[in-house]
């Protein structure tokens, strides 16, 4: 069964692929994949988008996201330098974005459910 949740159509300003953490760009209206946590909101859907298209972005729900890492079910998730998931880890004191909880637990490459709840923390 399919759930859309709260989706919202961008238009990208770099390449954005598959099942990644997404960003706000540089102008109002643009995208781009995420590079760490910086301006993460969403993710995107089963498809991506080169440079320029559009593409739809999800804003809440649970959505798979493509692993950098081995993420343990729980852990807080941001973006590696490809817009994978990665679990956050903030220094002691650093407040750092982070796209949502793992609601599950997986390996490199594998796609896992994340919780999509856009928030900072504080290591």
């Amino acid at each position: 069964m399919n759930h859309f949740g709260l989706v919202k159509n961008f238009t990208t300003e770099t390449l954005v692929e598959k099942r990644r953490i997404v960003a706000f760009g540089a102008s109002s209206g643009l995208v781009k994949q995420a590079i760490g946590d910086a301006g993460s909101f969403g993710v995107s859907g089963v498809r991506g988008a080169q440079s320029g298209e559009r593409l739809d972005v999800y804003l809440d729900g649970v959505r798979p996201v493509e692993c950098a890492v081995v993420v343990t079910a729980g852990q807080f998730i941001t973006a590696d330098a490809d817009g994978r998931a990665i679990p956050a880890a903030p220094a002691a004191g650093v407040q750092m974005l982070v796209i949502g909880r793992a609601l599950e637990s997986g390996g490199v490459g594998a796609q896992l459910d994340i919780l999509i709840q856009p928030q900072q923390i504080t290591g």
